[in-house]
């Protein structure tokens, strides 16, 4: 394996952990989308280490719902639910007791309608058509 290839490597790992790192602070913190960080975790280990990509795509939390998300399934209710309900939770208490900026306030809300419109564009994953 040459240093490029190793490096190329090594650096689509590191990516790919930090990722799932971010996918899952992104479950507790609403600002963070999860599906996004999860699916570029999977493209790097798919690219870097096939033992990260199987841990990932056969993990208890992870795997069933990066499967369902790739494959057209979508979300589920629940899930969709929860995630708006402590996105708005959270930037609601933050446009009113923390954040003093106009401007700051206004792009808060902006992202919160965004990630709100993208969740409830998605798909809502039938419990029928869920994998296993």
């Amino acid at each position: 394996m040459s240093t490029l290839s190793k490096f190329k490597k090594y650096s689509l790992i590191t990516i790919g952990v930090t990722s799932v790192a971010l996918g899952v602070i992104g479950i507790i913190l609403p600002l963070l989308p999860t599906t996004p960080f999860l699916l570029l975790s999977a493209a790097c280990f798919a690219k870097s280490s096939d033992r990260f990509y199987q841990w990932l795509i056969t993990h208890p939390w992870f795997g069933e719902y990066i499967e369902n998300y790739r494959s057209g399934r979508g979300i589920p209710m629940k899930v969709k639910i929860s995630t708006i309900f402590l996105l708005w939770l959270s930037i609601g208490s933050s446009v009113i007791f923390f954040v003093s900026f106009f401007w700051a306030k206004v792009m808060l809300i902006i992202i919160a309608t965004c990630v709100s419109y993208y969740l409830l564009s998605r798909p809502t994953l039938d419990k029928k058509t869920a994998t296993k």
